[in-house]
């Protein structure tokens, strides 16, 4: 009988040490930037997700990555380098966990000018790029290091919008893999569309599905694109609009639009340019950045049906609010001032969804995007 409560006494104290070292609050923050002014290029932080408190750990230089991805593994961070003239590419790091430094493993064409979005599908085998002045979008295989190979596929969208200055030819502006990563959406602000296509994982193929698109009303702008954690629903920002379209989602690549709410202040008069879009994690509230003068957070709850009600708006305190994201916790959400060079943290009312600005705020020059990695 002793031997026996010695053993749950151990397998107990074992299992203990193990959640307890699960709980870490501490994880890794990174932060892409335009690198136009004083930013190196990618930036590292610790973040308790507990208190929202924040350390530099380390940076790594890099051209433009206003856009970043990490791996299902989290042992490599992909980063656009937003560059026109033939050289918009996709650059490769591995990221070391133990001293949270990210090293340099290699790049490759984007297949098209100005990359402005890089995911990565469920197995890290496959990385896919947006180009938004290309109005193209590029399959990138993986290698066994984490390193990337050339595009093995690249898709060239046709067309035009309504407006001459904004839409004269297709604008991709994001690639947004399904629940199942078996669909990929591509909403292009040039053609008010949200390109879709199957994905074929085991051979790394995309084709076009059935439906091919959703349309939006003309000269809205598709931008961002986001799945509410149920997988039932999707959103979509329009950055020309500035409003938030939801859809019914079938699981087969199917939209259907449900509803069509506006994100942008009432009375508000100023120039539109609507950004990002994130469901919270447990899936009841919506948030979506507004630029031009606006620089604010707006916030809805989310119905069982999927639709939007406003629950109000959140002053950025600063300018071009572009990404912001939550940390893995869904405690705090960060919010990166691309003109105002800070990233303020804010904690979230889980009950109301309202958001509180912390007192400390990252400084960091023209920060851009906001991903996320355990410790």
């Amino acid at each position: 009988m002793k031997l026996i409560l010695a053993s749950l006494l151990l397998i107990t104290s074992f299992g203990y040490c193990q959640s307890s070292k699960k709980a870490s609050p501490e994880k890794y923050l990174f932060i892409g930037t335009y690198t136009s002014g004083k930013s190196e290029g990618i930036y590292v932080y610790k973040f308790n997700t507990n208190t929202g408190e924040f350390k530099f750990v380390s940076s790594a230089k890099a051209d433009n990555p206003s856009y970043l991805a990490v791996s299902p593994d989290e042992k490599y961070v992909y980063a656009v380098n937003e560059n026109g003239n033939d050289k918009g590419s996709i650059a490769a790091y591995s990221f070391d966990k133990k001293t949270g430094t990210l090293t340099y493993l290699n790049k490759q064409p984007s297949g098209g000018d100005h990359p402005c979005f890089v995911s990565v599908d469920s197995k890290g085998r496959w990385v896919v790029a947006g180009n938004y002045t290309g109005g193209s979008l590029a399959l990138l295989p993986v290698n066994t290091d984490g390193s990337l190979a050339p595009p093995k596929q690249v898709i060239k969208h046709e067309g035009h919008g309504v407006n001459k200055d904004r839409q004269e030819k297709p604008h991709v502006h994001s690639t947004n893999f399904s629940p199942d990563y078996k669909y990929l959406f591509v909403p292009d602000l040039g053609l008010d569309k949200v390109m879709i296509y199957s994905f074929d994982n085991k051979n790394g193929e995309l084709k076009t599905s059935s439906p091919a698109f959703v349309e939006t009303k003309p000269g809205s702008g598709p931008r961002h694109f986001a799945f509410h954690p149920s997988g039932k629903y999707a959103y979509l920002m329009t950055e020309m609009a500035g409003n938030v379209e939801a859809f019914a989602y079938d699981k087969h690549g199917g939209l259907k639009s449900i509803q069509s709410i506006s994100a942008i202040p009432a009375g508000y008069t100023g120039s539109v340019g609507s950004a990002d879009i994130h469901v919270s994690p447990d899936g009841k509230f919506l948030y979506a950045s507004n630029r031009g003068e606006s620089n604010t957070i707006a916030i809805f709850s989310i119905g069982e049906d999927g639709k939007l009600k406003l629950v109000g708006h959140e002053s950025t305190f600063g300018k071009t609010p572009r990404n912001f994201n939550f940390d893995p916790s869904g405690n705090f959400l960060v919010v990166a001032n691309q003109n105002s060079d800070n990233v303020v943290v804010y904690k979230i009312d889980k009950q109301t969804g309202k958001l509180t600005p912390l007192q400390n705020q990252i400084q960091v020059p023209n920060p851009v995007c906001i991903k996320w990695a355990s410790e």
